[in-house]
C-alpha cells in the first residue's frame, strides 16, 4: 500500500507563506488524482485542493481559491501545496491523499491511507 508522507508545516505570521510537500512511498501514485485536506481542532477533515493526473485540472476550495496552488512532480512521485496570504483560518493538519478523479478527491472519495499530516499554525 502506497505510503504518504507529509512535511513542510510550520508556524508562520498572517499574510506569511509556506509550501507543503508530500512524498509518495511508490511512483504508482502518478496514476491518480491527487489532493490536500485539511482539519483544524474541533473540526472535521474538510477539502483544500487537488490535481489531475496529467496536471490539466485543479480544484481548490472556496476558502483557498486565489491563495493555494496545488503541483505535482510525478519523477518524484510528489506532491505541493503552495500557500500565500496565509491567515489564522488556515491553522490546521495538512494531509495529502490521492484518488480517481480530481472531482472524487473533492467530494473525499480518495483510495489512500491517512498519513500523519504536517501542522500549520498562522498567527495573528
Amino acid at each position: 500500500q502506497v505510503q504518504l508522507v507529509e512535511s513542510g508545516g510550520g508556524l508562520v505570521q498572517a499574510g506569511g507563506s509556506l509550501r507543503l510537500s508530500c512524498a509518495a512511498s511508490e511512483r504508482t501514485s502518478s496514476l491518480y488524482a491527487v489532493g490536500w485536506f485539511r482539519q483544524a481542532p474541533g473540526k472535521e477533515r474538510e477539502f483544500v485542493a487537488a490535481l489531475s493526473r496529467q496536471q490539466g485540472t485543479t480544484k481548490y476550495s472556496d476558502s483557498v481559491k486565489g491563495r493555494f496552488l496545488i503541483s505535482r512532480d510525478n519523477a518524484k512521485a510528489t506532491v505541493y501545496l503552495q500557500m500565500n496570504n496565509l491567515n489564522p483560518e488556515d491553522t490546521a493538519i495538512y494531509y495529502c491523499n490521492f484518488g480517481g478523479s480530481t472531482t472524487a478527491i473533492a467530494r473525499g472519495n480518495i483510495s489512500g491511507s491517512w498519513g500523519q499530516g504536517t501542522q500549520v499554525t498562522v498567527s495573528s
